[in-house]
């Protein structure tokens, strides 16, 4: 099956679970930057269980088919090729930085923002940490929004040093969605660290904003 016919495939999946009266309500919350099928994210994956479970078997990562559902106007689409790519982590590269680096600058918002700072921060190569620190000084906030929150969940594999340096490369900014960023951050890593968190807010909490202090001392 060509990814065309996967595509479509997808879409009329997509299609039969149409419902415009939660497309409107999702749109809504998305404040209205995306149109919706108005899928439930439970039966929306259930639609390309298969396609996934088919790409994982043969190890290759349809990219065609994943261009097709990034330009479509509908977010649904765009939420599969995030499940697809962190399904796939294992098969990416840095070689796929540029591509990835497409569809993150593209459709943006923090729901696939969030899903792509996972996505890099999956990526195991020593030019990764160099790479993060190019985003975090990103004219995109929301690319700097990434770099900032890549390292989530990796508890103790955190590198504390590269985690300070991009966050003082976005202090003194009143973007909402970077202080909440480095909060979060911040918090994620006061769960394995909390010393190091504690001592990071204590020398630089005149240029924290008060919603990343907020946020980063919620476990302290």
């Amino acid at each position: 099956m060509t990814a065309k016919e996967r595509f479509i495939d997808l879409q009329e999946g997509m299609q039969a679970l149409a419902n415009p009266e939660q497309a409107q309500k999702m749109a809504a919350y998305m404040k209205n930057h995306f149109v919706f099928y108005g899928i439930p994210a439970n039966s929306r994956r259930l639609i390309y269980k298969e396609i996934i479970k088919e790409d994982k078997k043969a190890q290759i990562i349809d990219w065609q088919l994943l261009d097709l559902a990034w330009a479509s106007p509908k977010r649904e689409m765009h939420y599969f090729v995030c499940d697809y790519l962190k399904a796939m982590q294992k098969w990416l590269s840095f070689d796929h930085v540029p591509k990835l680096l497409a569809y993150a600058s593209s459709n943006e918002w923090w729901d696939t923002i969030d899903h792509f700072d996972h996505v890099f921060g999956s990526i195991a190569d020593s030019r990764l940490d160099e790479l993060m620190l190019t985003f975090s000084q990103s004219d995109d906030f929301w690319i700097r929004r990434m770099a900032i929150d890549h390292q989530l969940g990796k508890k103790e594999k955190t590198n504390p040093d590269l985690l300070s340096a991009i966050i003082l490369n976005n202090l003194g900014t009143t973007e909402f969605f970077i202080n909440k960023a480095i909060g979060w951050s911040l918090r994620d890593y006061s769960k394995t660290n909390p010393k190091w968190v504690r001592a990071f807010l204590r020398q630089h909490q005149e240029k924290l904003a008060p919603l990343s202090i907020r946020e980063a001392s919620k476990y302290l």
